[in-house]
């Protein structure tokens, strides 16, 4: 009986409900873009080829890896990225260890370049960046159907832990 109390105690219970409403919870994430796949920020790739299709959201991040000692990562303004001149970036991302990275926080474009003349050997990348977007809406249930959810909320997760937390009640008392 006293292992019963344990089991039930407020703070397991508490604990219990906790995890419940994190896995009901919606999953978000942000990604780790690294521009050039496996071959990474080096001449005569095409990135515009790299992130064609590719969709960029705010909070996911470029990863830049390259030779540390040649290459730099610079933002630049449309016209700069055009002609590919290095003399006035908005922001220099190279941080000297040739792993860098730009977080992608502004719903824009961001237009990234490699200055000591590695931008006209391809070492560019426009990547435009928007909102999230909303998740999908459910699909109506038909009328009849079996169903595990109340009110909008799904109750099979729930459902599937409070099984779980009695089979362990369970097997822990007899």
């Amino acid at each position: 009986m006293e292992r019963v109390k344990r089991v039930l105690s407020p703070p397991m219970v508490l604990l219990f409900l906790a995890f419940t409403v994190l896995v009901m919870l919606p999953e978000a994430s942000a990604t780790k873009w690294t521009v050039g796949n496996n071959q990474f920020w080096n001449p005569n790739i095409n990135y515009t080829e790299w992130a064609k299709g590719k969709h960029f959201y705010i909070d996911d991040w470029l990863y830049f890896v390259y030779d540390r000692n040649q290459m730099s990562v610079l933002e630049v303004n449309k016209t700069d990225y055009e002609s590919c001149n290095s003399d006035h970036p908005i922001t220099n991302w190279t941080r000297g260890a040739g792993r860098d990275v730009v977080p992608l926080n502004v719903t824009r474009t961001y237009y990234i370049i490699s200055g000591k003349g590695f931008c006209f050997s391809g070492m560019k990348v426009a990547v435009h960046v928007e909102k999230l977007p909303p998740p999908p809406k459910a699909s109506p249930i038909k009328a009849g159907a079996p169903t595990l959810s109340f009110s909008g909320h799904i109750l099979l997760m729930p459902l599937v832990f409070a099984i779980g937390a009695a089979w362990d009640a369970f097997i822990h008392f007899w």
